[in-house]
């Protein structure tokens, strides 16, 4: 069965004259890009035409930070998985960080709408001396309609390497009645939402004290090791999940989030 919706997009900077710019770029199918006026850093926001995925889609990134630029990677809004009719929807993202540069990926939530089927998958590779910092937010249901996940699936991959060795893996499989399954104390205790994020850099140690500080007691931060911090978040609705999360994401990121985060 032929996806009902696709779209590709390939990005890459590259550093020139003390600012970042575009050295390859194409995209196709729904996946369109809009680049907001130039600063310092290349940002980028991701335009799904679509208006979300459902069974049969397939989206695929692929973004490269040359040796010594910034790029930022941002969505225009919430994406939204709907009810699925048949088969899944594949979201993945491929991004490489070359030695020197540096790598925002900031897409805002995935919203999951009940019956929806998602299998995505992100994966980074690092040079050394690149810098990166990521957050994927995930709502389960809509909380303004009271929505329960009673039947969906989400599979979602998050891999990290530097020089080809392992630095972060994880891995989320929720199948079936997930609100209840997000009802155990072990999984999230009832919360509707929550985001992981994770910071390389040489900054990671000098800043875990202050995010712990600024996050609620539903969040948690840690390093890996002195270079990488890892980020826990979890919320009773995407309102609260935000209030908390972008106060750590400037701090992490050592900016204001792009403009789209507030629209």
């Amino acid at each position: 069965m032929p996806p009902r919706s696709f779209g590709t997009l390939r990005l890459s900077a590259k550093a020139r004259g003390g600012r970042s710019v575009i050295d390859g770029f194409r995209c196709s199918g729904a996946t369109k890009v809009a680049f907001p006026a130039a600063r310092q850093a290349l940002e980028a926001i991701v335009v799904n035409t679509a208006g979300g995925v459902t069974g049969g889609d397939q989206f695929d990134i692929e973004a490269a930070a040359g040796p010594g630029s910034r790029m930022t990677l941002t969505t225009q809004a919430a994406e939204r998985a709907y009810r699925s009719q048949s088969g899944q929807a594949r979201i993945e993202s491929r991004l490489r960080v070359a030695e020197g540069a540096v790598l925002h990926w900031l897409p805002q939530e995935l919203i999951l709408f009940n019956g929806a089927d998602v299998a995505r998958r992100l994966s980074v590779s690092l040079e050394p001396g690149g810098e990166l910092l990521l957050v994927e937010p995930v709502v389960f249901g809509r909380i303004a309609m009271q929505e329960r996940l009673t039947r969906a699936r989400f599979r979602d991959r998050i891999e990290i390497s530097r020089e080809g060795r392992p630095l972060y893996f994880d891995a989320v499989d929720m199948d079936g009645a997930i609100d209840r399954q997000l009802g155990q104390a072990a999984v999230a205790m009832g919360a509707r939402a929550m985001a992981s994020a994770v910071l390389v850099s040489a900054r990671a140690e000098s800043l875990l004290q202050p995010v712990r500080r600024a996050l609620p007691g539903t969040g948690g931060a840690s390093l890996l090791s002195e270079d990488v911090l890892v980020l826990r978040l979890l919320a009773d609705d995407a309102f609260f999940l935000r209030k908390a999360l972008i106060p750590s994401l400037e701090m992490l990121a050592g900016a204001a989030l792009p403009k789209s985060w507030s629209l």
